[in-house]
């Protein structure tokens, strides 16, 4: 495996770097206004679901969507926090990103870790595996015995990637000790163990002060919605048709930014509950811009808005596609059934 950096450029600095500079620097106004509306509200969603139990467990299942939205909020703080791009104080970012961290049952510094070699890695053929979604190109899948072929599909099956995947990945395969092997520092160790207790000790008292069986009712539907979404907006910002994927000798920083990730251009109800991360070009291009600016990068600089973009209808014909192996031939994603017809036709 090629060596790899989560820094940005390796060969100079592109033309954009001082052009982006200025969307760099957080707000603690703006920032502080953030937690506000994301914690607040998410506390008070969680009040209603609980006096909602007495009336219908329909209405609780209602207001577990809109739950959902803000939990996915908090984790997109987290996801800045880990950045270091939400505040100007790295302690600051550790702080709420923790707490954050154990609301999106997310380890902070375990996750942040993992997600800085994915900004460093995104789209590199050579440097798979780091916090992205699985990807094999057509010549590894067609070498493949039928078994690894079958395993491959499973994993990359809508119902599994969609349905069972999202909350085994939060719930339970970032949990000690399943998480300890990649675990790269003592700092992340520490983080898995405390998010742990924090969890613990928050389940616990919840329970006792409402009854273990209301807080599952409550909770079990708000971490399906909240985790189901983050990986329905991770997958489509980076698994469309004509994504960008190159050896590491060939890959690009910018290229991998501007082709590699979408444009997810979103309601602006739904734009506002995920944090702009639809404008994840822009995100992937400078990791240091805060949430809240992404849009104004984007808006205020032409030269970055003829990229990849997609809609809520056009990201369902995505994952319907099922666009899975990366054909070098074609330099595109395509599914397992245009692989067979193309390359395994008699």
């Amino acid at each position: 495996m090629a060596a790899v950096s989560a820094n940005v450029p390796k060969r100079g600095k592109p033309d954009w770097v001082p052009v982006i500079a200025k969307y760099n620097t957080p707000k603690l106004s703006v920032s502080a206004w953030q937690v506000c509306n994301s914690f607040g509200p998410y506390i008070a969603m969680w009040v209603l679901m609980y006096l909602s139990l007495s009336v219908s467990y329909w209405l609780t299942l209602a207001l577990s969507v809109v739950a959902g939205g803000f939990l996915m909020r908090i984790f997109v703080i987290q996801h800045d926090c880990g950045h270091n791009s939400f505040f100007k104080s790295r302690r600051l970012n550790d702080a709420v990103g923790f707490v954050c961290g154990v609301l999106t049952m997310t380890p902070y510094e375990f996750w942040r870790t993992g997600h800085a070699m994915h900004h460093a890695t995104s789209s590199d053929l050579d440097n798979r595996g780091w916090g992205d979604v699985q990807t094999k190109t057509v010549k590894e899948y067609l070498a493949f015995s039928p078994k690894q072929r079958f395993y491959y599909r499973m994993y990359r099956n809508p119902f599994l990637m969609f349905g069972f995947a999202p909350l085994y990945m939060f719930v339970i395969n970032q949990r000690t000790p399943l998480s300890w092997k990649y675990a790269t520092t003592k700092k992340a160790k520490r983080g898995l163990i405390y998010t742990d207790i924090a969890l613990i000790s928050m389940m616990v008292g919840l329970s006792l002060l409402l009854g273990f069986k209301n807080f599952f009712m409550i909770q079990f539907p708000v971490a399906l919605i909240a985790s189901t979404l983050g990986v329905w907006l991770f997958y489509v910002q980076h698994q469309f048709e004509d994504t960008y994927w190159r050896p590491h000798v060939e890959w690009d920083y910018t290229k991998a930014a501007l082709q590699g990730s979408s444009y997810y251009k979103m309601p602006k109800i739904f734009q506002w509950f995920t944090g702009n991360i639809g404008l994840h070009h822009i995100h992937h291009l400078s990791p240091k811009i805060p949430n809240y600016l992404l849009e104004k990068c984007h808006d205020e600089n032409p030269s970055f808005q003829n990229v990849p973009t997609l809609t809520l209808k056009s990201s369902w014909k995505v994952v319907s596609s099922q666009l899975a192996l990366w054909d070098d031939e074609q330099d595109k994603l395509i599914s397992f059934k245009d692989a067979h017809q193309r390359y395994l036709a008699d």
